[in-house]
Parts: structure tokens; sequence; C-alpha cells
């Protein structure tokens, strides 16, 4: 089988070649004169990148996972393992600035025109989620077809779990409250056109407002984890290692570590045990890398097939969500940095803001009989009481 080669496009220009190697890994090379970092993990000031086997993990971490991937690789008549395979096919329109193209001058592949497999686009995570368009300000959404720009992300419910777009609503809007509303995701419920299916549609902090690509690294791709099997790879670490990331990488460190610490209480609270690597990015802004707002938050607790502890280690161990009280967290502040003082005066203000969230919680008089609002409830107020003493 020949070696294939793609193109790498960082915010639309090319800025190097990806090639698979005889050995089965990749490598990438920058073009000449490119003079800028298209990863924080490819450093322009090193001409080539090498990975051993398999495709270099931040390109990795481009692609599909789960329901998307499946219905892409079907689509595409490509086997489904095939990392470069997808991306040649998809990668035009990748979560971040960089895309991954066939070779200039290369033949075109047939077009893709199913609505489900998001034609010419990509975006990684397990569920069952498409790239979307809107008509206006007002208008319905639909798939994105493969031009111009998608600037939101449909997400569903899946079969196993039918509540799973009312649990992220729920949690967002929670963690709006809690840590204010430009740390979170925007998000609107909406159905999708053509598809059957109520959708949680979060907008895309990745694009400008004319829909201008920015960059954007998830902490998996920033550490190089491979995907490994059953995705795991993002499993695969410690919140150390993200505070880690904010350090080095932000342009305000001191302010995104207190703000990624807010946000690690935040997700103990709301009962979020899949908070892995790939849900903490860097995203461009004016000055530079900041921490982008936080996205697919989840109670997870809900679920009996959700493991219930914390996705990535933290002191060394991965404990129980029962386990997570605020002398554990303080240390945890302390082990990153932040001084006795900050660390007391965010909990005081998540204690402010658990209060003033309070009514988003609430249980309607006339619940449905599986209690959905009450058993959420139940789990955050716990929580609050072992992690926030009230």
């Amino acid at each position: 089988m020949a070696l294939r080669t793609a193109d790498i496009l960082f915010k639309d220009q090319l800025a190097g070649k990806l090639t698979e190697t005889a050995s089965g890994g990749t490598r990438f090379v920058y073009l000449p004169d490119w003079s800028e970092d298209i990863g924080c993990c490819l450093p322009v000031g090193r001409r080539v990148h090498e990975w051993p086997s398999g495709l270099h993990p931040f390109f990795q971490h481009l692609g599909p996972e789960g329901w998307l991937r499946e219905q892409q690789a079907r689509s595409a008549h490509v086997v489904e393992e095939d990392d470069l395979g997808l991306l040649l096919r998809y990668g035009a329109d990748c979560i971040g600035a960089v895309s991954v193209e066939p070779p200039q001058g290369t033949a075109p592949a047939a077009a893709i025109t199913e609505a489900t497999a998001s034609p010419g686009r990509t975006v990684s995570g397990i569920q069952k989620k498409l790239l979307v368009t809107r008509a206006g300000s007002k208008g319905p959404f639909q798939p994105a077809v493969a031009d111009g720009v998608a600037p939101f992300i449909a997400k569903f419910n899946s079969e196993r779990i039918p509540t799973l777009v009312r649990n992220e609503a729920l949690a967002l809007r929670w963690s709006a409250a809690v840590l204010g509303a430009r740390e979170v995701n925007a998000f609107t419920l909406a159905p999708i056109a053509i598809i059957d299916e109520p959708a949680l549609v979060v907008t895309r902090f990745d694009r400008g407002p004319k829909g201008e690509k920015l960059r954007l690294e998830d902490c998996a791709q920033i550490l190089c984890k491979p995907r490994g099997q059953d995705y795991a790879g993002k499993y695969d670490a410690a919140y150390e290692d993200v505070a880690d990331i904010v350090r080095r990488h932000s342009v305000r460190p001191a302010i995104d570590l207190a703000r990624f610490f807010r946000r690690l209480i935040v997700f103990a609270l709301i009962g979020n045990c899949d908070a892995h690597l790939k849900n903490f990015s860097l995203l461009e802004t004016e000055i530079g890398l900041r921490l982008s707002p936080a996205y697919d938050v989840l109670n997870t607790a809900l679920y009996d097939g959700f493991d219930q502890e914390l996705a990535l280690s933290i002191d060394g161990r991965k404990p129980a969500l029962g386990a997570v009280d605020g002398d554990l967290l303080r240390g945890f502040g302390r082990e990153i940095g932040l001084p006795d003082r900050a660390i007391a005066q965010i909990f005081d203000d998540l204690r402010r803001g658990v209060r003033k969230a309070a009514p988003i919680l609430r249980p309607p008089e006339a619940e449905g009989p599986d209690g959905f609002i009450t058993r959420y409830a139940e789990i955050v107020s716990n929580a609050c009481l072992r992690i926030l003493g009230e």
C-alpha cells in the first residue's frame, strides 16, 4: 500500500505536510517559510515532528469518535480504525484552526452528501453529534453541508441514555449561574431539520464573528496522548498535568489557574466524572492562548453505567466522587500554586454562586415519574454539603 500524504493547513493557509512513514508512523514537516506554531506540541523551532506508530496524537484527536466516526467511516467507505483516511475525507473543517486535506492536485473523491455524516467536516467526542448551521438569527438549525461556516454543534440523546440532552442543558445552565455566563459554552435547545430528535445546540467558540478559525487545542493534544483502545488515552493523566499546561501555555497563567480550580470544584459539585483531557482546552484570544470556556459538562453521577470516580487523578489517585471533599480540593489548590487567601476567596465565591443557582435545580410541583430533577438536585446538594460545607 502506498504511503499517504496530507496537506496541513492553519487558518486555511498551507503550513506543512503530514506523511506516513515506512515504519508505520507519521511525520509532520513545516514548510520552509512557515514561522508560527500550529500546536503547543508542534513547536516551529523544530521543523520535523515524527511519531513512531500510527497518526501523531495532535492530528489523531482532531478526528471523530463514537457515533460520528461510525457514520463517517460508513459514508466514505473508510475503515473505522483509519485515522488518517477519515481526516483526508472530513478534515477540511476540524475543531480549532488546523485542517487536514488531500495534497493539492489530488483527484477529488466522490462527494459525500449524507446529512448525518457532516460532509467535509468533523468533530471529536463519543456522544452523537453533528455540525449544524442556521439561516439567520432565528431560522431553523440544519445539518451542515460541505461548504460554508458551521458555527454550531448539535448533540443528541443516545439509545442507552435518553436524558443526555436534558442533563447537559441543566448542567451548563447551573454551571453558568455559579461561574458566570462567560465561563460556560453558550447553548440552546432546538430541533434539527431532517433529524427528528431533540438536540442541545452549542455555539462554537473556536470560530470568530465572521466564521474565521481560531486556534483551539485540548489537553490530550498538548500532552500528545495517543487515543488508545476504547478512547482510554484521554483518561491517562492527572489534573496536575492540566494545571501545568495552563501554567506553561496561557498568557495569563495565574488568572487561568484560578479559573481552572473553580471549574474543577464545580464539576465535582455537579457530579461530573467525565472531565477528561479532551474537556479542557486552550483557546486563541486577542492576547494569546487562554483557558477556554467550560464545555461537555454532564452530571454522570445520575447514571449507573458511568464510573463514579474522577476522570483524571488528583494527588496520585482517582478518588470516588463521594470522597472528593473540601480538604482534598484545597490541598490540590495549594499543590498547583494558589495561595490560601485565593483558595478561601474561591470557596466563598462558589458558595454565593450556588445559592444564586438554587432555583435552577428546584423540582417542579408536577415532576414526571422518573424524578429526574429531584435525583439531580440531591446529587448536587450532597456534594455542596461535602465540599462547600452548605
